[in-house]
């Protein structure tokens, strides 16, 4: 893997159109290091399951945005499943610290893919106070990982290239994003439709609410362009549960789009992706893995190719506090969760407790509020606003709705502790996925969207 303290040197070298660094009024650095957990280390896989090999390598990819007269903005997408509770909070103090910046100014948001780790050491913690054998993460992988990072946007700094241009890109992605909701011959709501998946009424019913262009965000110097941030919402999964860490088709396409530009520095993060996956398009066969990850490539380029080219003039930070209702119900509260821990057998009931009891902890120290914070360019005409969890995609259409003449850009996957994220009507139609990886209680869709609004709307 190549040093990407070098990038933004290659960028000099060999793009047209680079000027004196000490010359532009922004200036970005990409950064990039390897987060793979070695072999024997628990991956989430949907189940709890150790590694037995590695199919590919995982990265953490970032870009560092200095602002004159401003503090810098740091964006980080990470080939994990989750960052949750005090574990997010490191690593956004870590960063912040190694950018010279706060907190709230650093957005890290994780992929998602689910044969990678979880992190989340309160949990882990917590399971070895509670006497467990089980493991979430170990913490010595977890802090070389995360000082791995670290160093390399520490390492990118003294190199940052001049920003002069933005550009703002959209492409259609056919035939890879369903909704895990459709409807049955009778009529009646299903949400069986997952990411890889063999029933037939599944396959044969209508992709349902999805989002089927990936947006794209690219910074220039000049006529070189010199990353790019891309945000898809599908669940990124093909086949897993393998026992293999691997980055899957998303870790494909960004590949190949890196590979195909090579002095364009690519990133690839999740949209609102809690209830969308590639099953309508999916029955986990490997061979389908390469497949899926040429029609996300396919969106990359397309969206590449239809970008609008703007001088850069501003870059602004915007952050609003959101309070998430935790769930309190049979289940979910504090005495269950550490009987779990100390009595089930089942592995993933086991780690789904400990994950519990983090988020409680985490409430219990520093109140459910949350930060969603969010890049302005050129005062609105881009925005990119990171949302906590495996929020659904319904929020990211709703945010683009708010401003559809301009780019609106929704990660997911920031602050994971929260789990899936629906709307109301997904409470009242008893989705099953909410049975247990979803630690919010009913009744936060008005106060997201209202979040949602400040951000945007002013």
């Amino acid at each position: 893997m190549r040093n990407l303290s070098c990038f933004a040197i290659a960028c000099c070298l060999f793009g047209s159109g680079c000027g004196k660094a000490g010359t532009a009024e922004f200036k970005l650095s990409a950064f990039q290091a390897d987060v793979t957990p070695p072999v024997g280390h628990m991956l989430f896989t949907g189940q709890f399951k150790t590694s037995t090999g590695i199919e590919t390598r995982l990265e953490a990819r970032g870009l560092l945005l200095q602002i004159p007269e401003d503090k810098p903005i740091v964006i980080c997408a990470v080939d994990w499943s989750e960052i949750r509770n005090e574990t997010y909070d490191l690593w956004r103090d870590r960063l912040a610290e190694a950018a010279g910046t706060t907190r709230e100014r650093v957005l890290v948001s994780a992929i998602h893919q689910h044969d990678t780790p979880l992190g989340d050491l309160g949990a882990e913690r917590i399971l070895r106070s509670l006497g467990s054998e089980h493991q979430v993460i170990d913490p010595q992988f977890h802090d070389e990982a995360l000082g791995r990072v670290v160093k390399a946007l520490e390492d990118s700094i003294a190199n940052a290239v001049p920003v002069t241009h933005v550009t703002y890109g959209k492409g259609k992605v056919e035939k890879l994003a369903s909704n895990r909701r459709y409807l049955s011959a009778e009529g009646t709501p299903q949400f069986n439709r997952g990411s890889a998946c063999k029933i037939l009424a599944a396959q044969r019913a209508p992709e349902g609410e999805i989002d089927p262009y990936l947006k794209s965000l690219g910074f220039w110097n000049g006529d070189h362009e010199l990353a790019v941030y891309s945000v898809y919402s599908v669940h990124p999964m093909s086949y897993y549960g393998t026992r293999k860490t691997d980055s899957d088709f998303p870790g494909l396409a960004r590949s190949k789009r890196q590979a195909e530009t090579p002095n364009t520095f690519q990133i690839y993060a999740s949209g609102c992706s809690g209830n969308t996956t590639a099953g309508k398009y999916n029955t986990g066969s490997e061979e389908n893995r390469e497949v899926l990850a040429d029609r996300l490539y396919q969106g990359m380029v397309a969206a590449s190719a239809s970008a609008t080219k703007s001088t850069l003039s501003s870059l602004s930070f915007r952050n609003e506090k959101l309070e998430i209702k935790p769930r309190t119900s049979k289940g979910f509260n504090k005495a269950e969760l550490e009987k779990e821990v100390r009595e089930t057998t089942d592995v993933r009931n086991h780690l789904l407790a400990s994950l519990g009891l983090s988020w409680l902890d985490r409430i219990e120290r520093k109140g459910s509020i949350i930060d969603v914070p969010s890049l302005v360019v050129n005062g609105g005409e881009a925005q990119v606003v990171l949302l906590p969890g495996e929020i659904y995609v319904e929020y990211q259409k709703y945010a683009q709705s708010i401003a559809p003449e301009r780019l609106v850009m929704t990660p997911g996957y920031g602050e994971s502790a929260p789990g899936y994220i629906p709307l109301e009507e997904h409470w009242k139609e008893k989705d099953h996925n909410l049975k247990d990886w979803c630690w919010v209680a009913e009744g936060m869709e008005e106060p997201i969207k209202a979040v949602l609004r400040k951000l945007i709307a002013e």
